[in-house]
Formats: structure tokens, sequence, C-alpha cells
């Protein structure tokens, strides 16, 4: 199936698909970005939030008059918590070493809803961490949930306490902006995509201009004829390149063309030259035996001298008529037909050109009592005579002989039909039966059917032929009514 795309539609395609593909490339570039810009915000955030509580847990207790202990952590910031937690607008916890709550600055109700007790797990992190610090992530209410946790140290930097930071990330605002943004790129993008359609189609339609032009010529080539070369401006590109290539081609195949039609024609020459050459020895062969015989058995006082001088006269008659007609045949077919441009009734022709033949089973048929044509009114007659000709020669050996002649119009052109019931054409000789010195009788040198159909295309007409072994053969000609012979 994507055989059968054009090469326009692929580079169409492939320029949208490209554009859509960048487009969400950036836009899933974008939105990595975008969360980790807000990850590392929340991680700062949070940073900040800790070491602002630490500096002034660490100024409350420089400043307090209990002993710097565990048990004195409650009093020590009884009010404190508050105030802290108030100005840096960072609520806290404070948690004794074994992980039990000792002072939040959460509401009473908030306290009893989380736990009094820390887990294991985030006591032995904490105490195994390098930093003295742990960092706990999780989720909670649809919002993701970090956590803090370093020791609170008194004045010689002896843990005496935990100080718990909790932080939830609100990304609404944020999500907000991003989706905001996000419609603007799909503006943008759908405005590019729109370009890039336009662009395409333009640049598409420039690029395979040339390549249609180059294709059409190529349809167009046609090595009987001199082919027309192709002329574009930008001879430097890939295209030039080509149209240079064609163009080059076009002149090597002009040059094999002259030679090829010489050569054929000088081929055909020596063929012909050998089928003649061999019919006329088959007459001279009979002849030179004739006199030889005559010679050695000549005796003027033969009673019977004068009989034997007529068959002897006879015999070099025969065999002179025949190499007569044999020369009379390669004249006709060698002779290119007389192009005279004639107005004429084709179905008087016709009738006229089956007056020669006796045959009471040749039967005419026209459509029309009068058919006007332009054509060569010898030459007309020369073709149907043959053509019925060889349709009689068909009928040898058929018991209920029948050649039917029809002439009838087929729009704008002429259409003469010589069918015949005889022993038909093997499908193998079809396509050879029009070629000078084809033939599949015993005598004859086959330049009969070669010979019309050099006549039908001098004047721009068309002959072929169907048949069937054993029922059998339809010669058809068609030819314009009005048109100049073709001269070439």
């Amino acid at each position: 199936m994507v055989r059968n795309i054009s090469l326009r539609s692929r580079i169409f395609a492939t320029m949208i698909l490209l554009v859509l593909i960048a487009s969400v490339l950036i836009s899933g570039v974008t939105i990595y970005q975008y969360r980790e810009t807000l990850k590392n915000y929340h991680a700062h955030r949070l940073e900040r939030k800790e070491e602002q509580v630490k500096q002034s847990v660490r100024y409350t207790l420089q400043k307090t008059t209990y002993a710097q202990t565990t048990e004195n952590l409650h009093l020590i910031f009884k009010d404190e918590i508050y105030q802290i937690a108030d100005v840096l607008n960072a609520p806290f916890n404070i948690y004794d070493l074994d992980g039990q709550l000792i002072k939040s600055s959460r509401p009473r109700f908030e306290i009893d809803a989380q736990s009094n007790c820390l887990d294991a797990e985030v006591l032995n992190n904490l105490a195994m961490s390098v930093t003295r610090r742990y960092l706990e992530k999780n989720s909670a209410a649809g919002d993701k949930y970090q956590a803090s946790y370093t020791y609170i140290n008194d004045n010689k930097f002896k843990p005496i306490g935990i100080l718990n930071l909790p932080y939830y990330e609100n990304n609404a605002l944020n999500d907000t902006e991003l989706r905001e943004s996000l419609t603007g790129l799909m503006w943008v993008y759908f405005l590019m995509l729109l370009i890039a359609i336009g662009l395409a189609y333009f640049i598409t339609k420039y690029i395979t201009r040339s390549l249609h032009t180059v294709s059409d010529m190529m349809v167009k080539t046609d090595l009987t004829k001199r082919n027309k070369k192709i002329i574009i401006e930008e001879s430097d590109t890939e295209i030039g390149k080509l149209v240079t290539a064609y163009n080059e081609m076009i002149d090597e195949l002009e040059v094999s063309a002259v030679k090829l039609a010489r050569s054929e024609r000088e081929q055909a020459w020596r063929e012909m030259a050998k089928q003649v050459a061999h019919e006329i020895k088959n007459p001279l062969t009979p002849m030179r035996l004739s006199v030889q015989s005559f010679q050695s058995r000549f005796d003027p006082n033969d009673p019977d001298i004068r009989k034997k001088v007529d068959e002897y006269s006879n015999t070099l008659i025969q065999q002179i008529d025949t190499m007569s007609s044999i020369a009379s045949a390669f004249s006709n077919f060698a002779k290119m037909p007389a192009q005279k441009n004639e107005t004429l009734d084709v179905v008087k022709i016709v009738r006229l050109a089956l007056d020669i033949f006796n045959e009471p089973y040749i039967h005419f048929v026209s459509d029309e009592e009068e058919i006007i044509a332009k054509w060569d009114k010898t030459q007309l007659i020369r073709v149907v005579t043959n053509l019925v000709k060889n349709a009689t020669q068909a009928m040898r050996d058929q018991s209920a002989p029948r050649i039917l002649v029809t002439v009838a119009t087929e729009g704008d052109k002429v259409k003469i039909s010589v069918a015949d019931n005889g022993m038909g054409i093997a499908d193998e000789f079809t396509d050879k039966i029009f070629e000078p010195k084809f033939t599949t009788k015993s005598s004859g040198m086959g330049l009969g059917l070669g010979m019309v159909k050099n006549i039908v295309e001098t004047y721009n007409g068309t002959i072929n032929v169907t048949s069937q072994l054993g029922k059998g053969t339809v010669f058809t000609v068609i030819f314009p009514k009005s048109q100049s012979p073709n001269k070439e």
C-alpha cells in the first residue's frame, strides 16, 4: 500500500509529521523542565524554611534559663514554638531522641490526628545519615508531602531532640500556569502546523514539478521519432542533473536509432537479395538442364525435331515467366506507393477491384451505397486484390468456400474487411505474416501482405488479422476518410 503513494505525498506527509513530532517533543521537554524546576523549587524552599527554623531554635536555646536537656524541651519551647512557627509561617514538631512527640506548633486537634511517635525507619535513617538529616517523601490528600528530620543540639553539639518540619507541595497555582502555557503553545503549534502545510504544499509542488516533466517526457519517448529535450533553469540541482542525464540519453538513443534503422534496412535488403537470388536460381536450374539435354540429344534429321523444339521452347518460356513474376513482385514491393490524394468512392473502387475475380463464392456487402474518401485509386485496388487473392488461395481444400468483402464507416474512418472460411493461420504465424519474404505457401515470395501493410500505413491506416485454425481468417483495414498520406 505504501508503494502506491506518490513521491509528492510522501514528502508532504514527512514534513507535516516532522512538525507534529517536533511539537510533541517540545511540549514534552517543556513539561519535563517545568516539573524539574518545580521539584527544585520545593526542595530549596524546604531547605530555606528548615534553616530558618533551626536558627530560631538555636537562638531560643541560647537565651533560655532552663538546662538544655531533652526533659526541658517542652518547657523551653512552651510558648516560643508558636511564635517561631507564626513568624516563619512554618509549622514544626519537636520529638525526643526515642521518637516521642514533645511539642508541636499545630493546634491540638491536628496533633491528635498525627502520630505521636516516629517510625523506627525514620530514627534509623536519621541516625545513619552522614549529614545528620533525613528527608521523607510521601503523598497526602492528593498533594505531595515532604518532611525533614534533623537533630536539635545543645551548646556542646550533643543531640537532645529531633526537629521535624512537614512541608506540603501546593501546585494548584503552578499547574494552572502550566495549563495556560501549554494552551498558548498549542495555539502556536497549530499556527505552525498550518504554515507547515502551506509550505509543504508549495515546496513539494515545486520539487515534483520537474520530476513530472521528466516522467512525462520519458513516457513520450519513442525510438522511431525525434524526441524533444527538457529545458530547465536549475541546471546545478539534482533535478538538473537528472534532466541532463535524460537529454544525454535522448542524444544516445537518437544515434542508436539511426544506426539500428540503417542496420535493419541493410539486413532486410540482404535477406531480400538472398531470397530473390534463391527464387531466381530455382528456374535457372531446370533451364540449364533443359538446354544441356536438348544440346546432347539434338538431331536435325529426327522427324520429330519440330515437336521437341516446341517442348524445349515452352519449358524455357515457362521458366522465364517465373523469373519475370519474381522480378515484378520484388519491384512492386521495393517501390514506395505513389502518394496521391484522390477523392473517390470507396464502395465503387472495391467493387471494381473484385470484378477481376471470377470465383462465384466471393461476395460483397456495403453498409452504404457511397463512401467518399481521399485515397489513391491504384493503391486501394492493389490492397483489395492482394487480400482477396490471399483468401482465394486459402480455399483450395475447402469444399464450400466463401469469401465476404465488406465496406463500412466508423466515424471519420473507413473499414474494409476480407473474411474467408479457409484453413486459417496458426497462432505462431499471426505476428509474422506481414513480414517481407514470410509465406506459408509452397510458392511465391511472401511480398504481398508486406506490400499491403506498407501501403496502408503510408496513408495513416492500420491493418490487423484475426484467425482460427481450420475455421477461417479476417483481414481488417481501417484508414481515415480525409487525411494526407504520411510522407515520412
